[in-house]
């Protein structure tokens, strides 16, 4: 393989991640971070492919990325939902869970590979659940967040013993998201996405 061919597969490489986070309505800085590419270069991509050709179901996102915690503790729902991309994550090897239950990056800044993996993902939890409750951008704020440990962390249940994210400054009854929607609704769940231990 020539050195121009080795150029041109990143660029490509770089490009499809763009494309494809687009399409997840990612920000400018998000798609930057994680492709390289020039914001100029972003906006240039957004238009040629979806704004002039007629695609108007997938919007620009603007300002900065989410950064508030609350929305994935809000209700048990909700809660369900961010344990369900934190396995994914650690699926995806994009974070590590100790023997603690604390998350750790695996990636020491975002690259394409990281991209793919983080849209990967997403596109899994898009299929899980029928009434999404986090965009994309959540999904990238989670990420992040849940690396940190200080506002997320996982929690155990004291009824199933599995692992969900828990606000470090809430009350926390020990009681995962799936436990308390079936004890609410009065019917038993399917066991909820597994954090590996």
């Amino acid at each position: 393989m020539r050195l121009t061919d080795d150029r041109y597969a990143g660029e490509r490489s770089q490009f499809e991640l763009a494309l494809r986070m687009i399409r997840h309505e990612a920000r400018t800085r998000t798609i930057r971070e994680c492709t390289g590419l020039s914001d100029d270069r972003i906006r240039k991509l957004y238009s040629t492919y979806f704004r002039n050709s007629g695609r108007a179901d997938i919007k620009r996102r603007r300002g900065k990325s989410p950064r508030q915690v609350q929305r994935y503790v809000k209700n048990p729902e909700s809660q369900l939902q961010a344990t369900t991309l934190v396995a994914l994550f650690c699926a995806g090897l994009l974070v590590r869970i100790d023997e603690n239950d604390a998350v750790h990056p695996r990636w020491p800044r975002p690259d394409v590979e990281f991209g793919h993996r983080l849209c990967r993902a997403y596109e899994t939890y898009l299929l899980l659940h029928d009434e999404v409750k986090l965009n994309f951008e959540w999904a990238w704020n989670l990420l992040h967040c849940i690396g940190y440990n200080d506002e997320l962390y996982l929690a155990a249940c004291g009824q199933c013993d599995a692992r969900y994210v828990q606000d470090a400054f809430a009350l926390d009854n020990k009681t995962c998201p799936n436990c308390e929607i079936s004890a609410t609704s009065g019917t038993l769940l399917p066991r909820g996405p597994a954090v590996p231990e």
